[in-house]
């Protein structure tokens, strides 16, 4: 049985997936040291270094909405290599000193080629995934954004504090340099070519998104929101209950907790559907942020750091793999880009809206309430989603 079960770890699947692995972790080195360069170089202002790092985001999401219309029409391995062209060469220009204004617009333009280069690889792995096998093949390859999650801010806090933001900018143009040598070594199947017809021409809210992977995405939006308050304050929460030493192994833990459960979940969403995923990781998201409000130990830290890698985690790869079987084959790539696009706005808008809350509710408050919010976003994904589960993606 298992010899008829078709390859997962191709050539293609590692070297893509160590693409997305390595300007992931290019995304997130810089999101934890880059506010602190714009402060010590430019004597930037909170409000200024906040919008250094955010305006990355909005580079993204600009990139993955334009990207996911032209990515056929363009060729998938080709779009790739472009905007991984063009991230190496906006990584280098981190070394231009010519003031806050240009770093401002080159931290756009950053985000904008990371966009271009993600939305293309998860494209391609979306692609070269055997069909019964999607679920897991994509929970693997999401795999590589969570682990360059948890690394990368654990790299660039060591290097910020051991070394000069010029090696840490060095470090990354390597690592750039090193992704765009490893694409030439990926074979892209080819698919049959796109041409701009009456369907894709003018202005369309479909050709800009997959209007089939719009209900998943917003339950990708809802639950990125409740994670987007532990990525972005929880040093500041663990500064305020004195655990600061348990905080930085805070994502180190959240990753093994996904890495421990990938392997069974993926091949459990094939087997079973989604459902079987994301029901039970509603509640695990919810106790995970509930128990984060009321820590007071590093090991009452670290529980709900695994918690919420098993929750969010899981969802994160369950939701992309639901946004990609739910859409024809050539809208693949729109699909990752509609499913990104979401994504990133619960990352990247979340802590603005968070920010005027705090003041408000604290810290503690603040991850009660976004923990019943994990809990009761099942409601809306009973109806945009888990009724229809089975009659969509189940095989008959």
């Amino acid at each position: 049985m298992d010899q008829s079960r078709p390859k997962l770890w191709t050539r293609d699947f590692i070297v893509v997936s160590s693409i997305n692995f390595l300007i992931t972790l290019i995304f997130y080195l810089l999101m934890v040291t880059i506010a602190v360069y714009a402060v010590n170089e430019f004597n930037a202002s909170t409000s200024e270094a906040g919008l250094v790092t955010g305006i990355f985001i909005i580079g993204t999401l600009i990139g993955r909405l334009f990207i996911g219309r032209v990515i056929d029409l363009i060729g998938r391995k080709k779009t790739l290599f472009i905007g991984l062209a063009l991230f190496t060469l906006t990584t280098s220009l981190y070394f231009v000193n010519l003031g806050l204004t240009f770093l401002l617009i080159n931290r756009f333009l950053h985000g904008l080629t990371l966009g271009i280069a993600s939305t293309a690889a998860g494209t391609i792995v979306a692609q070269i995934i055997p069909m019964t096998r999607k679920g897991e093949g994509i929970g693997y390859f999401s795999m590589s954004a969570t682990l360059a999650a948890a690394i990368g801010p654990f790299i660039g806090l060591y290097m910020s504090q051991h070394t000069t933001f010029h090696l840490i900018f060095g470090f990354c143009l390597a690592l750039g340099i090193f992704s765009l040598i490893t694409s030439f070594f990926l074979y892209v199947p080819a698919i049959e070519k796109l041409t701009k017809t009456a369907e894709t021409k003018g202005f369309k809210l479909s050709n800009f998104v997959e209007t089939k992977a719009l209900p998943i995405a917003f339950i990708t939006l809802a639950i990125a929101f409740c994670y987007s308050s532990v990525l972005s304050f929880i040093n500041f929460y663990a500064i305020e209950i004195n655990l600061v030493n348990a905080a930085s192994f805070f994502f180190i833990i959240y990753a093994m907790a996904i890495l421990v459960s990938r392997p069974f979940t993926g091949r459990l969403m094939d087997a079973k559907g989604a459902n079987y995923i994301m029901y039970p990781a509603f509640f695990i998201l919810g106790t995970g942020m509930l128990l984060l409000s009321t820590a007071s130990t590093s090991f009452t830290l670290l529980l709900a750091g695994a918690l919420i890698g098993l929750g969010f985690g899981n969802m994160q790869s369950t939701t992309q793999a639901v946004a990609v079987k739910l859409s024809p084959p050539h809208r693949i790539g729109l699909a990752t880009s509609t499913f990104f696009i979401f994504f990133d706005a619960g990352l990247g808008f979340g802590p603005y809206v968070l920010g005027y809350i705090i003041p408000l509710t604290g810290y503690s408050t603040l991850y009660v309430i976004l923990g019943i919010v994990a809990i009761i976003t099942i409601i809306p994904y009973i109806f945009l989603h888990g009724r229809k589960e089975k009659a969509s993606l189940l095989p008959e």
